[in-house]
């Protein structure tokens, strides 16, 4: 927001530090999104341990009291991507006891099927589910990344160009 409110109100104004800041603060941004992006190319095994590590340590506090959006979010996506724990279903057994998983992993859904069932449950863990829909949906997510960085380079364009016009006709202000 504050970005934004740079750009426009420079713009509106036609105040050079304005647009410089709001040029400045757009490349920041812009290189900071080139580096993470890169880091997490770069340290993909690692990002996939922690992130396999945390969702399991996460899966413990699933019956824990004050964590109901937990536990929601695990119902919800366990019925929406028809899945089951982090890696497979058996990730449950040491959090809810042997051969007992949230009902939300039953292929077909009802109160209790999850005690005693090995035989109608999601068998696909959620982590790899989920992986599989950001690989399905790679040329979305990345048409959507090359719109924000036009987006970006286009404001960066354009207060420079803004920038260079108001310097050439010399306004001055007193403020």
């Amino acid at each position: 927001m504050v970005t934004g409110f740079l750009g426009c109100l420079g713009a509106i104004k036609e105040n050079k530090c304005l647009l410089l800041s709001f040029f400045i603060v757009l490349l920041v941004i812009l290189l900071a999104e080139l580096i993470l992006l890169i880091l997490f190319f770069v340290y993909m095994d690692k990002v996939n341990e922690n992130a396999k590590k945390d969702l399991k340590e996460g899966l413990l506090l699933y019956n824990t009291e004050n964590n109901v959006g937990l536990k929601n979010a695990w119902n919800i996506i366990q019925a929406e991507m028809h899945c089951c724990g982090v890696t497979d279903y058996t990730d449950w057994y040491p959090v809810l006891g042997e051969n007992t998983v949230p009902d939300r992993c039953c292929m077909e859904n009802s109160q209790g099927c999850g005690r005693n069932s090995t035989t109608l449950l999601w068998r696909t863990g959620c982590y790899e589910r989920v992986k599989m829909w950001f690989d399905e949906n790679k040329n979305v997510l990345g048409t959507v990344g090359m719109c924000i960085l036009i987006m970006q380079i286009l404001g960066m364009a354009f207060s420079m160009t803004l920038f260079q016009h108001i310097h050439r006709t010399g306004k001055k202000y007193d403020a």
